[in-house]
């Protein structure tokens, strides 16, 4: 398709998951961006395989989650096994209950992500510009000159924001100057997308070896894996490697005959651990693998980046919509970095415990891991911790300075992910739940405790007047049916509590009462709120 607009609000380089997803939140908000990749066509290629809690619940904002869920498939254990002897087994089909809607880890491969939000773009009339690639930008006071390659020949385009969702040799993060330090792992690695003869069950299996590592990790597809492994040294050195060559190594470490009947993919490759050193420069942004890539423990990369434009794109639509001061967008950057930061030191660690040799690393793995995985996981508190980890729904953003707590409670405070929690309507005598609650675009006003009919429509009256479309109202009277939510809360008997939900599900406010002066102060004065 040939690019023939001469001027947008957003240009987004990069139609992976990340830049897709950026689009998409922008069109949830009535914004119509641009998004431009070079390549020829989405890819067909699996690459990223496991979709997170934290992410499922952004796709059921969007109403697209149960097409996740009915396309993926839930991993329901991981089996450890050292020199083909099963160490450990671990379930997951329980972790994560009562902490969110989705308490399991899905395997969704990132194909299938990529054509999920193409389908949501095409529905909202946004076209993705294929075989288009940036040449050069030059960043003005209030926009950005661009120079783009479409269609064989070059063209110029303005931009107000560009986004660089390009990758990890992102041309929008080199052109800015903006250094991605880190390093390469030293080891070689191999991926294989294969068949295997008969269905082994639903569980991830993570086979440890003197002679180095191999992952399977299972794929929606009926008997389809995907093999992540180690390549011994006496294979490194070889350029074009087929699973054939793999095969003795990996029987080796499995001491099983595998029974692969067909490959699909198979690829060897080099992993990075490296960030950017900003996310942002003027007008122009960096989210996902552009601005951060690390190991693939823990499912972590895709998920991460697809939470960096969810966090970005409300903030930049409300700026382009006039809602919001600009300034607003410099809290982008102070919430996400800290989050790739700890998320890279965390899987370097994991990454580097799980390819180390030596007699004592060999003896840690070989025998205490497999009693300190049973012990860990046989206790719910530390099972339930690791979850929340590594389903990502633990992130807080508690310093950012777009939150304000004003309330005594200590176990939820401003800046956390607002939990999942189910709520019986009392005026509509249905049970949904307080993220159903925030499913429309914009914040969401939350009083709790005991308010009556004038205090109300008070409440409803301001409201309408000052931030129409902007916050959604709901009221949660006391009753013994949502007696767990204002427990949730530390919300006593005679108490009023107000929350203000972010566009993103996380509690931008908490105050012990209901006090419009103080919202509005919030609104106006935190999030820089324009009337």
């Amino acid at each position: 398709m040939k690019l023939a607009t001469q001027h947008t609000s957003v240009l987004i380089v990069g139609a992976g998951p990340s830049g897709l997803m950026m689009a998409a939140q922008l069109l949830r908000y009535g914004i119509q961006p641009i998004i431009i990749d070079d390549k020829k066509g989405p890819t067909d290629q699996s690459r990223a395989l496991a979709v997170q809690a934290r992410s499922l619940e952004i796709y059921r904002q969007m109403g697209v989650s149960d097409r996740v869920l009915n396309e993926g498939k839930k991993a329901l254990g991981v089996d450890f096994s050292q020199e083909g002897k099963l160490m450990a087994g671990l379930s997951l089909s329980d972790m994560g209950d009562q902490q969110t809607l989705f308490p399991f880890l899905l395997m969704y491969p990132q194909s299938k992500n990529e054509r999920l939000l193409l389908d949501f773009l095409t529905q909202n009339c946004c076209p993705v510009y294929w075989d288009t690639s940036l040449i050069s930008f030059n960043q003005q006071e209030k926009h950005i000159d661009v120079v783009l390659k479409n269609a064989g020949e070059e063209i110029g385009l303005s931009c107000d924001w560009l986004i660089g969702a390009d990758g990890a040799h992102s041309t929008v993060r080199k052109q800015l100057g903006i250094p991605f330090n880190g390093d390469t792992y030293q080891h070689g690695f191999y991926l294989a997308d294969i068949t295997l003869e008969h269905q082994e069950d639903d569980h991830i299996h993570l086979f440890l070896s003197d002679s180095g590592f191999a992952a399977f990790f299972l794929m929606p597809e009926d008997r389809r894996y995907r093999i992540v492994g180690s390549l011994p040294p006496e294979l490194s050195s070889i350029e074009k490697l087929t699973l054939g060559d793999i095969e003795p190594h990996l029987k080796n470490i499995t001491k099983n005959k595998l029974g692969i009947t067909e490959c699909h993919w198979f690829t060897t490759y080099r992993l990075h651990h490296r960030m950017a050193g900003s996310f942002n420069n003027q007008r122009s942004f960096l989210i996902g693998d552009s601005a951060h890539i690390h190991s693939p423990v823990g499912g972590q990369g895709m998920n991460t980046g697809l939470q960096d434009a969810y966090n970005l794109a409300w903030k930049l639509a409300g700026a382009i919509n006039g809602q919001y001061n600009p300034a607003l967008l410099d809290s982008y950057a102070a919430e996400r970095m800290p989050v790739a930061r700890e998320l890279l030191k965390t899987t370097d660690r994991a990454f580097n415990f799980i390819l180390s040799d030596g007699f004592w690393a060999g003896i840690l793995k070989k025998w205490l891991l497999p009693s300190i995985l049973k012990k860990v996981w046989g206790n719910a508190k530390l099972r339930k911790t690791f979850f929340t980890k590594i389903s990502q729904i633990g992130i807080n953003y508690r310093d950012s300075k777009i939150n304000l707590h004003l309330s005594q409670s200590t176990k939820i405070k401003a800046g956390d992910r607002l939990p999942y929690l189910t709520v019986f309507d009392e005026k509509k005598l249905i049970e949904t739940d307080l993220h159903e609650w925030c499913s429309k675009p914009g914040f969401t006003f939350i009083a709790m405790g005991q308010l009556s009919e004038g205090e109300l429509f008070r409440l409803a009256r301001w409201i309408t007047q000052n931030y129409p479309g902007t916050l959604n109202f709901f009221y949660l009277p006391p009753s013994n049916k949502n007696r767990h939510v204002f427990n949730e809360f530390e919300v006593t008997a005679r108490q009023q509590k107000t929350l203000i939900v972010r566009p993103d599900m996380y509690i931008g406010f908490i105050n012990d009462g209901v006090d419009m002066v103080k919202i509005d102060s919030y609104m106006k004065n935190v999030v820089g709120m324009v009337k």
